[in-house]
């Protein structure tokens, strides 16, 4: 875990991104040093992504620790290259992408470009730097079609139901690759429906929030037959900064004759990160409304493609592997949200 006397600087990609900006926000505050990288694109409102920035320049100035910004396209190798070039990468946590699972059904170009082409340039980067680990984002959604619950890395990834996970999955099989030819240390982490201050306007909290707000409906697919494994963003970036600090290695006990997905002969690991306790969508709505003091109006709809009826994330290996367990419950991290949200929006 990097303490305040580390001076080894981290690359943040997505740093203006939702997990992006607490990931550097916490470096910062623990006096590590901070490159950011983001092409800040208008996926939603580039101002709430500015807005981090702002907040991150403020955190570094308070602490007396450096953050500088490079605005720049993974699938620009030049501009990545450059970044390297200019640095050297004591960890690299890559978390830029273009996300969002029904946006890929409709924009599928979009994820070709920056999730496929812009991760193989960041594998690229860190081969030629010799990066010590590099540590990415990958999905919950890469279980895609596999209903055994609760998730575990050792199953089955092998059925995506949309573009946007089925770019992940390649991602995680990108990194093996480079893992096995150049021993470059490889963690893929599968986020699971990550919420909390600074989160994305299109996601289910920010959404209904808005609604509740307006006086308008929330629309509640699959009738709110629905759970989510929800986790804090604190409880995340605990877990993502302690697997930067624990460099993957070979497993000694891999078997190529039963081969386990998360783990390899090369310095490769996949871990799932998550609350590991399933939170019905109607419970997430029930607090978001006790939070609020509102009522909302649910206008249920059937399922959306490409969609999944749960998620529940089994931790167990990265419990073992850094002591990784997630604190903050659903009433207590919707609340922090719901305060965060007021006061951004200048609502009493």
């Amino acid at each position: 875990m990097p303490s305040a006397t580390d001076s080894k600087t981290y690359l943040v990609t997505g740093s203006a991104g939702f997990i992006g900006f607490h990931v550097a926000n916490t470096l910062l505050k623990r006096g590590v040093p901070v490159v950011g990288f983001d092409n800040l694109n208008a996926y939603y409102d580039p101002a709430l992504k500015r807005a981090r920035l702002k907040q991150l320049e403020n955190t570094s100035a308070k602490e007396g620790v450096s953050f500088n910004f490079v605005e720049g396209n993974l699938e620009n190798a030049a501009e990545l290259n450059a970044c390297f070039e200019s640095h050297d990468f004591h960890r690299v946590i890559h978390l830029a992408a273009q996300a969002g699972v029904r946006h890929s059904i409709t924009h599928p170009e979009e994820y070709v470009s920056s999730n496929l082409v812009g991760f193989a340039n960041m594998l690229e980067a860190c081969r030629t730097a010799k990066t010590p680990h590099l540590v990415y984002a990958s999905t919950s959604s890469a279980y895609g079609a596999n209903t055994t619950s609760p998730y575990s890395e050792s199953h089955g990834a092998n059925h995506p139901l949309q573009l946007y996970s089925a770019t992940k999955k390649a991602n995680e099989l990108m990194a093996h690759a480079y893992s096995h030819l150049y021993r470059l240390p490889t963690t893929g982490l599968r986020f699971f429906t990550v919420y909390g201050p600074w989160g994305r306007p299109d996601m289910a909290l920010y959404l209904f929030t808005d609604a509740i707000v307006r006086g308008e409906p929330i629309n509640i697919f699959n009738n709110g037959e629905m759970s989510r494994d929800f986790t804090y963003v604190d409880d995340i970036v605990e877990g993502v900064l302690r697997i930067a600090e624990k460099v993957a290695e070979p497993d000694p006990d891999w078997d190529a004759s039963a081969p386990d997905p998360a783990t390899s002969n090369a310095p490769y690991r996949i871990y799932n990160i998550g609350n590991n306790q399933p939170v019905k969508l109607l419970d997430y709505v029930e607090a978001l409304e006790n939070s609020l003091g509102r009522k909302a109006t649910r206008n249920l709809m059937p399922m959306q493609p490409g969609d999944v009826k749960n998620t529940y994330a089994d931790v167990t290996k990265l419990t073992e592997a850094v002591g990784y367990r997630p604190s903050t419950s659903v009433k207590d991290g919707v609340e922090r949200f719901v305060a965060w949200y007021k006061e951004y929006h200048g609502i009493d």
